[in-house]
């Protein structure tokens, strides 16, 4: 009888646990570990599995049957025209509004903030794809609106997404422009606030709305799914340089 009660509650063990698996644009990565403990506090028995790269490309994944559960996008275009598709099952939401920052990994004088992409002291410009990348899109769109495109397009240096972007800016090129998201990793921590970086005005560009959807009905995709747009998401996004929507 004893053997058999073990039995009965391994095998609701295997019923109620599981493993989630979500596509999860770049620009998020630097938050989700802290999201996902904070979802694991109330559904401990739920592994979490995390798959980055650029929105474009996941979206390309997902349209070609890659299992994924959930997609964080870096947009609303990519998860509305999943959900247009049908392949997603819930309409996009916002779940975080993205900014962008310029990078430098040396000390530079950042008063002129995106002008200083003109300056003959950077001769490589770090940017995302504008391809693939939502904040590729959001930092032409504030390179063109000050009418400085001309004179710096032949600098650029693309990532294919924002997390090699971010790699480009403190390796391969003199500055970067990234999601501001990232300077609040624990290994971006040396990087100063107006000593190497600035934020980009957001006059100059639209703060990205991140939109996320669902990809299959299930009880524990639907708790992670409802997590990220909580309070207590919010805050973990606040904390990582996001506007809230």
């Amino acid at each position: 009888m004893k053997r058999l009660l073990i039995l009965l509650l391994l095998g609701i063990s295997v019923v109620n646990a599981g493993t989630i698996s979500i596509a999860v644009a770049a620009n998020v990565s630097y938050a989700i570990e802290d999201l996902k403990r904070e979802f694991n506090k109330t559904h401990p028995e739920t592994k979490v599995r995390v798959t980055l790269g650029s929105s474009g490309k996941l979206t390309a994944q997902i349209k070609h049957g890659a299992p994924y559960h959930i997609f964080m996008s870096a947009n609303m275009k990519y998860p509305q025209a999943l959900y247009q598709e049908k392949i997603a099952i819930t309409e996009p939401v916002v779940y975080a509004l993205g900014s962008l920052a310029i990078l430098s990994n040396k000390k530079r004088d950042l008063s002129d903030g995106i002008y200083i992409l003109q300056s003959e002291e950077v001769s490589k410009v770090a940017i995302a794809n504008p391809k693939t990348a939502p904040y590729g899109i959001a930092a032409m769109q504030a390179i063109t609106n000050v009418r400085i495109e001309n004179d710096v397009k032949s600098k650029f240096v693309y990532g294919e997404s924002i997390s090699q972007t971010v790699s480009y800016a403190v390796t391969a090129a003199d500055v970067g422009i990234i999601a501001k998201s990232s300077l609040y990793s624990s290994n971006m921590s040396k990087y100063k606030e107006n000593e190497n970086w600035v934020a980009v005005d957001t006059k100059l560009y639209t703060p990205i709305q991140q939109g996320i959807v669902m990809l299959k009905d299930d009880k524990e995709v639907k708790a992670f799914y409802d997590f990220i747009l909580s309070d207590d998401a919010k805050k973990i996004f606040k904390e990582y340089g996001y506007l809230l929507p």
